[in-house]
């Protein structure tokens, strides 16, 4: 599908985002090793997540779906998963998320299970993930490094594993595995990554210590209590409506009930830096995340240098940054992002040569970019190479571009945003399928 986008002055309402697409992903698998019945509401119904929810269906959980953002998940304990059978792979489509979290689990299991992908998938990197696993003693195969993945759980040990790459999912897949392990197993991190599954295992009973970028777990000696929660709005998603009421000019827009987890709200300090004007209110928390509305105005923004810990805490929102960059006063620079090469697709390259079509001076680095700013932007045909960000960002930079854009391929969106054409429409986007 392409979508065709025509020049916007503004943007108006107050909205929310869907479910956050971590949150969400977590939620259902912790679920399902749980003992007893969790129930999930704003659940985020995008193809990642079904990807997971499949996974763990085909893992023989019996997971219902009253509504299409809420779910009743009947978990049967650390060891209720069962065998999907010798020659059925696990279909995780285009979620790393499902793949890296999911191995995690099947490392404490006593049966073997493949897990696989579509072809982006297959290219992205999971010995991250298979080291530390065989370390604490299950066996990983993979294909050069990469899916599928086939793994047999063991009797696994805890280790005090460091991570050479800040990666909340390798994290999250060692802390998982680690709830089957004998002894404490120790996670070292490099900087701050997303904190999510932490504080769900918390909620579920499980003993945590967090000190210094270094998480401990012990081994729960009771089953995982069951977690009932609401999911908070997707800042990662709120990210786009936000920069696109920031850039044109007459734009007065409120996001409400947005997730503001602070190892996830490196953009919003990266543009409050740059001078935009975003404002908090009505704090509160839900679902054990803390959360605000954000009220965001017309701004004019200059260039910042972008590197170090904050590039962690906003891995997701670079295709939109380079957008709100190109319109920026002087310049931009983003360093010690090299882990954008590995995403959906290598954002580094595909950001750059797509908003050069649109006429942005940005230049590709080794671990990032520079823009200069700002540039009137024009309409151009324009590629999101499966990538659901790259796919929104594209989408922004129409809006304030000069004359009309076509993005192609843009059904990568339903990746993570389904509602996204819809909800930009509501606000005064002018956007159509073609």
């Amino acid at each position: 599908m392409n979508l065709r986008v025509q020049p916007c002055e503004s943007l108006h309402g107050s909205v929310t985002t869907p479910g956050d697409k971590s949150i969400s992903h977590r939620a259902l698998l912790l679920g399902a090793i749980a003992e007893g019945v969790s129930v999930v509401r704003g659940w985020l119904p995008a193809a990642d997540c079904q990807a997971t929810l499949d996974a763990v269906r085909a893992l023989g959980m019996t997971i219902d779906q009253p509504l299409s953002t809420e779910l009743v998940i009947y978990g049967r304990g650390l060891y209720g998963l069962r065998s999907p059978g010798s020659d059925a792979a696990i279909d995780c489509q285009g979620s790393g998320t499902t793949m890296r979290l999911l191995a995690g689990v099947l490392a404490g299991q006593t049966f073997t299970a493949t897990l696989d992908g579509h072809a982006g998938l297959r290219h992205r990197p999971m010995e991250r993930v298979a080291s530390p696993l065989r370390q604490m003693g299950a066996t990983v195969e993979t294909h050069d490094g990469c899916p599928p993945l086939t793994i047999s759980g063991g009797d696994l040990q805890g280790i005090d594993y460091a991570m050479p790459v800040a990666s909340a999912q390798v994290k999250s897949a060692v802390l998982l595995a680690g709830l089957y392990a004998q002894g404490e197993t120790v996670v070292r991190q490099p900087g701050p990554t997303r904190d999510h599954t932490e504080r769900m295992l918390k909620a579920q009973g499980v003993r945590l210590r967090e000190r210094d970028n270094i998480i401990t777990l012990t081994p729960p000696p009771q089953p995982l209590a069951p977690n009932s929660l609401t999911v908070p709005a997707d800042f990662s998603s709120a990210a786009f409506p936000l920069v696109a009421a920031l850039l044109a000019p007459d734009s007065d827009l409120t996001l409400e009930g947005i997730g503001i987890n602070p190892t996830r709200t490196g953009l919003l300090d990266v543009l409050q830096r740059m001078g935009a004007q975003v404002a908090l209110g009505n704090e509160r928390e839900q679902g054990g995340e803390p959360v605000a509305d954000l009220a965001i105005r017309p701004s004019q923004i200059h260039g910042i240098v972008v590197c170090g810990d904050t590039v962690v805490r906003m891995i997701d929102e670079f295709p939109i940054l380079a957008v709100a960059a190109s319109q920026a006063q002087g310049e931009t620079i983003v360093r010690d992002a090299s882990e954008l090469r590995l995403k959906e697709s290598d954002r580094i390259a595909t950001i750059a040569a797509e908003l050069r079509k649109m006429g942005a001076d940005i230049e590709e680095q080794d671990d990032g970019f520079a823009i200069q700013g700002p540039v009137r932007l024009r309409g151009a045909r324009v590629q999101c190479h499966g990538d659901h960000r790259l796919a929104m960002a594209l989408v922004v930079a129409g809006l304030v571009a000069d004359g009309e854009t076509i993005v192609e391929g843009s059904q990568a969106i339903a990746d993570s945003f389904p509602g996204f054409v819809n909800l930009m429409r509501g606000l005064g986007a002018a956007i159509d399928g073609t």
